[in-house]
């Protein structure tokens, strides 16, 4: 496996834009077409035999459905199916008896879309102050949706709208925000803080009458930045489980993380101004880590080396930490900045090894004027 269907250098012309790389791929929309054309005829073929004209008449009529002898293993024996497969006799239908209430017209986003109608309608920056509790869950995200809707991927100037929230969010807090909406939260937060995001901000930091060292406490749960994009996190606490899994291009920077952290991430930068759990950086093959007081025995090494910090490197590191403090007014942030060239001894880098190979690639053949694309996919095919 090349690894490197995130570069845009996929060597079979799947994964990639590129008009050459394409040329080798020998596939066609018209076979996806005639496939699911097979798929459509069959159904209609099995439908028929059944006495069904369409798939809505056969929904609920579980007469027609067999169990096939269960398998020889320990688990299967004595299961017995034979109640589920019971019609019952009633005169009502037997599809879609109730409507699904995703409770959207109680959602918190209704009124952050009200109360940013000016920057939806006329792009001028607007500050929301509200309290949030944990059965908001999502906010931003219809918001976002809005934003999206009228200004498409470019969204808004960053800044534009900006939320600040008080009290403890439900799941998935800015998922999917674009840019120019920033989400600030002054208490703590569920799962899934900033899932999707792309292009927007969520700054999440301690109450203000808190007097519990950050550093030292939860803030937020598991799966943090999952599948991000773009745009920042910041988060003045400690995480739990698989940070920023799937991050293919965003910002974050936390005071601490639990298990599995940068799995599967293909883009981005993390930095962690604190402990680590183990298994980190599993699957990365993209994005850097910056991990202050790395411990190497809980990096999963298939893939990734542990570096110093490199010279081109340590002025992006010292912007993400002044940015975070300036954010979230993280103490260990301070720390670190009145001392920085001592703090940036204390960091390691941790970076994918085909990605870095890729990248010194792209840069050698630029500085050379030799084409990028073809250089490029013979490092990648021949290392």
């Amino acid at each position: 496996m090349m690894r490197v269907c995130h570069l845009d250098t996929c060597p079979v012309g799947v994964a990639t834009q590129n008009p050459e790389l394409r040329k080798r791929f020998t596939g066609k929309p018209e076979f996806v077409e005639t496939f699911f054309e097979y798929i459509a005829e069959e159904v209609r073929e099995i439908l028929a035999k059944l006495g069904f004209k369409t798939l809505q008449e056969a929904i609920g009529h579980v007469e027609y459905l067999d169990t096939r002898d269960a398998v020889n293993h320990w688990k299967a024996s004595g299961l017995d199916l034979a109640p589920l497969l019971v019609r019952p006799d009633v005169d009502s239908p037997l599809h879609r008896t109730t409507v699904q209430d995703h409770g959207l017209a109680n959602a918190l986003d209704n009124k952050l879309i009200e109360l940013a109608a000016v920057a939806l309608d006329k792009r001028e920056p607007v500050r929301i102050d509200l309290p949030v509790r944990n059965v908001n869950r999502t906010v931003g995200t219809m918001l976002g949706a809005e934003v999206t809707r009228r200004y498409g991927a470019e969204g808004l100037p960053t800044g534009t709208i900006d939320v600040t929230l008080h009290g403890s969010a439900g799941q998935s807090l800015g998922a999917f925000l674009p840019s120019g909406v920033t989400v600030r939260l002054y208490g703590d937060s569920n799962d899934y803080v900033g899932k999707g995001i792309s292009g927007g901000r969520v700054v999440v930091r301690p109450d203000e009458r808190a007097v519990f060292a950050s550093n030292e406490n939860v803030i937020a749960g598991n799966v943090i930045g999952y599948g991000a994009t773009s745009g920042e996190i910041f988060i003045r606490g400690l995480v739990g489980e698989r940070f920023c899994v799937r991050n293919s291009g965003a910002t974050a920077v936390v005071e601490g993380i639990g298990d599995h952290g940068c799995e599967y991430m293909t883009g981005g930068a993390v930095v962690v101004l604190g402990r680590t759990g183990r298994n980190f950086a599993a699957g990365m093959s993209g994005g850097r880590a910056f991990v202050l007081d790395l411990n190497p025995a809980l990096v999963n090494s298939e893939m990734v080396d542990i570096l110093a910090v490199p010279e081109d490197q340590k002025e992006t590191l010292k912007a993400l930490v002044s940015a975070f403090h300036a954010d979230t007014g993280s103490e260990i942030a301070q720390e670190l900045l009145k001392d920085w060239s001592a703090s940036l001894n204390r960091f390691s880098l941790v970076m994918p090894r085909d990605y870095a190979r890729v990248l010194a690639a792209i840069e050698r053949a630029t500085k050379d004027g030799l084409p990028v694309d073809q250089y490029v996919m013979e490092v990648a095919t021949n290392g």
